[in-house]
């Protein structure tokens, strides 16, 4: 069954998603960038707050492709006790030297991949991640004034993006700039979750304040298309 992830950028907005009984709370800070990424410490008190209780991921923030730098930035967030460790996959870097560095921590920590669909990215990368050990995979999108996951890549393009992440046995996660609205189009392709963040803000600004009913309303419609999903296929 697809489960919800909820981005968070504090201790309070992490409380409030996990009363809400959300799937995985994910910490970035959205004023940042498409991955804007908390201060380890604050990623430090949420963990020790959540407890174990709920997975927790964490972006380490719009870096560039650059094997150093994102190794360092991902041992640095890997420290604070998270579940996942999210990066973001930027235009041009270098991205399998950096997936080959990145190798040395799978071992130890669960690495999850972000692609952008709105920078048309190469899915070949996918096979280079699970040869490397990372654990997930995801679609976002990096500009998020060019509309939601769904309006800047084709359905054909999202199956065949996470057939690819079943075939190599990866976590898939499907977000950016989701709305209630795409809920219905996207869970046929059974990815794990779907992620949110400015739909469950007021006045769906990503950089506002969260919603305790748009969080339900969200989570109440993925558990209404599962259940409709599930018994067409009986």
């Amino acid at each position: 069954m697809t489960g919800m992830l909820a981005s968070v950028n504090s201790i309070a907005e992490a409380v409030l998603v996990f009363n809400a009984q959300v799937d995985i709370i994910d910490l970035k800070q959205p004023e940042h960038g498409a991955l804007g990424a908390l201060d380890t410490d604050l990623v430090s008190q949420i963990v020790l707050e959540i407890a174990g209780r709920c997975p927790v991921s964490a972006t380490v923030g719009d870096l560039p492709m650059q094997p150093d730098i994102v190794f360092n930035a991902v041992t640095a967030m890997a420290h604070t006790g998270v579940d996942y460790v999210k990066i973001g996959f930027f235009p041009d870097g270098d991205w399998y030297a950096t997936v080959e560095k990145l190798a040395q921590l799978t071992p130890k920590t669960a690495l999850i991949a972000v692609l952008f669909a709105d920078a048309q990215p190469d899915f070949s990368i996918i096979s280079a991640l699970q040869q490397a050990g990372f654990t997930g995979v995801m679609l976002d999108t990096m500009n998020k004034a060019h509309g939601s996951l769904t309006q800047v890549m084709t359905h054909a393009d999202i199956a065949q993006f996470v057939g690819l992440s079943r075939q190599y046995l990866l976590l898939c996660g499907l977000a950016g700039s989701l709305r209630l609205d795409d809920i219905a189009a996207l869970m046929p392709y059974q990815a794990d979750y779907l992620g949110f963040r400015g739909a469950l803000c007021e006045q769906h600004q990503r950089t506002g304040q969260l919603n305790l009913r748009s969080i339900a309303h969200i989570k109440q419609a993925i558990i209404d298309v599962g259940v409709t999903l599930v018994a067409l296929c009986e």
